[in-house]
C-alpha cells in the first residue's frame, strides 16, 4: 500500500472527498474562464483572489494563477481545458512535495513517531498503518504513548487488536519516554519489523508537550542513533489554516519528515494543502479522505490535483 501502488477504486474515492472543496475552488473559475473570449489579465487577478479564497494561500494562488496564464493566456477555453490547465498548475506547486513512506524498506526494526494535535486524527492514522503493514505479513508493535488520555490508549487498544499487531502501553500518566525506550528495545530483541508510537497532542502548555516528546526522540536514540526513523505529523484538513499553525509547532521542533492530511472529505478547504506543503520542511507523504483503512493512501500530486478541480482520473500512459 505505501510503496506507491494505489487500492483499487482509490482515485474515485479521493474524487469523492475532495468534491466539496472541488466545488469551493472551482465553479466560479469554470464560469469565468470557460468562455469563447481570450484570457485577461483581470480574470487572472480573479483567479487569484478565488483561490486565495479556497485556502491556497496567497503565494501559492499568485504562482498558480500565473501558471495557469502561462498555458491559457490569450486563448478561448472550454470547462475541460480550464479544469485541466487549473490542475496542471496546481500539481506543479505540489510535486516537489510529494514523498513516499515505506516503512518495509528501511532498518529493522523501523521506528515511526506520531505527532499532531489531539483530535487530528493522529490515532486513528496510526491504527489504520499497523493494519495495512500486518497484512502485508509485517510483524508490527504499536505504543501507546500518549499516556494521559485514557480514550486514545483504548482507540489505539482496539486498532490494534484488529490489525493484529503486538499492543505496548503503560498505566495512566506513565513517562511516555520510558515506555518508548522499553517497547522499543524489546522489539529490537524480538524480531520486530516495524514500531509505530502515539504521543500526546495537548496544546495547552506547547514547550512541556515539545520537551516531552524531545525526550521521547533521545531515549529512542540511546537504541539507536538513527531513531526515530520516521517523525510523520498528522494534520487534520477541516481546521483549513489552522494547519499551518500546527505545523509551525511541530514541524521544526520535533524533526518532522513527513505529513500525513487526514479528513480532506470533511471539509470544502482541502486546498490548504497546498499552503501547507510549501510551508513544511518535510513532504506531504500520505492523504486520508474516510474512515476505512484503505482510505489512507500515498500522496499522489497529479491525482490530488485532478480531484481538486473536478476532473476524472489520467488514462494510462
Amino acid at each position: 500500500m505505501f510503496g506507491g501502488k494505489k487500492s483499487g477504486g482509490w482515485f474515485s474515492k479521493l474524487t469523492e472527498g475532495l468534491n466539496k472543496s472541488s466545488k469551493q475552488m472551482t465553479e466560479q473559475v469554470v464560469q469565468v474562464f470557460a468562455t469563447k473570449e481570450p484570457l485577461t489579465r483581470a480574470q487572472l487577478e480573479e483567479l487569484e483572489e478565488e483561490l486565495i479564497a479556497a485556502d491556497l494561500g496567497p503565494a501559492a494562488a499568485a504562482r498558480i494563477a500565473e501558471r495557469f496564464g502561462e498555458l491559457r493566456f490569450g486563448k478561448a477555453s472550454d470547462e475541460t481545458e480550464v479544469r485541466t490547465a487549473l490542475a496542471e498548475a496546481v500539481a506543479a506547486e505540489l510535486l516537489p512535495r510529494q514523498d513516499t513512506f515505506d516503512p518495509l524498506s528501511g532498518p529493522k526494526p523501523y521506528v515511526v513517531l506520531f505527532v499532531g494535535v489531539n483530535g487530528s486524527g493522529k490515532t486513528t492514522t496510526l491504527g489504520k498503518i499497523a493494519a495495512s503493514l500486518t497484512r502485508e505479513g509485517a510483524k508490527v508493535m504499536v505504543v501507546a504513548g500518549d499516556t494521559y488520555r485514557a480514550a486514545a490508549v483504548e482507540q489505539l487498544k482496539v486498532w490494534s487488536e484488529r490489525a493484529g499487531a503486538y499492543f505496548e502501553s503503560r498505566r495512566q500518566g506513565a513517562d511516555a519516554a520510558g515506555l518508548a525506550f522499553d517497547a522499543y528495545t524489546k522489539a529490537k530483541a524480538e524480531g520486530f519489523d516495524v514500531v509505530l508510537i502515539d504521543t500526546a497532542g495537548r496544546l495547552q502548555n506547547k514547550q512541556a508537550l515539545m520537551d516531552e516528546l524531545l525526550k521521547v526522540v533521545r531515549v529512542l536514540k540511546k537504541v539507536d542513533p538513527d531513531a526515530p526513523h520516521e517523525t510523520l505529523l498528522v494534520l487534520d484538513a477541516t481546521v483549513g489554516r489552522n494547519a499551518l499553525e500546527q505545523e509551525k509547532i511541530f514541524g521544526r521542533t520535533a524533526y518532522v519528515s513527513g505529513i500525513v492530511m487526514t479528513k480532506l472529505d470533511g471539509t470544502a478547504r482541502g486546498g490548504v494543502l497546498v499552503p501547507v506543503a510549501q510551508a513544511s520542511d518535510a513532504p506531504i507523504k500520505l492523504i486520508g479522505v474516510g474512515e476505512g483503512i484503505d482510505d489512507l493512501q500515498p500522496f499522489d500530486a497529479r491525482a490530488f490535483a485532478r480531484s481538486l478541480v473536478g476532473l476524472k482520473e489520467e488514462p494510462a500512459a
